[in-house]
């Protein structure tokens, strides 16, 4: 089966499938988080969501798929992007939310996990 992100509950379902996942909330929100700390929530935008990333990654992916992530003037200087609904490869969006997972993953959990995707 291909995997989509066409919507906030298909994110969050590949989200929660991830190790040690719970939803709890974030600015009110309920996310997924591990630890504690979200790494996806829907963001501000309509038709995409917001996924952490550390800013050498998320400068990356704003310049080579600008179809598929992208950020407002609100994301800028923040470690995170936005991703909108039905990106045209949803396997590398699957890897940045795996990266997002794995960044606020403890020791023990990414050992178990393998390395960062």
């Amino acid at each position: 089966m291909t995997r989509r992100f066409d919507n906030w509950d298909e994110v969050v379902a590949f989200a929660c499938a991830l190790p040690d996942v719970e939803m709890a909330p974030f600015y009110g929100t309920p996310c997924p988080k591990v630890n504690g700390k979200a790494f996806v929530s829907p963001g501000r935008e309509e038709g995409s969501f917001h996924v952490m990333a550390p800013h050498e990654e998320k400068e990356l992916l704003l310049e080579t798929d600008p179809d598929s992530f992208w950020q407002t003037p609100h994301y800028e200087g923040w470690p995170g992007l936005l991703v909108r609904y039905g990106a045209p490869d949803p396997d590398r969006v699957a890897d940045v939310i795996r990266r997002a997972w794995w960044d606020r993953a403890k020791k023990a959990q990414r050992e178990a996990f393998g390395p960062r995707p």
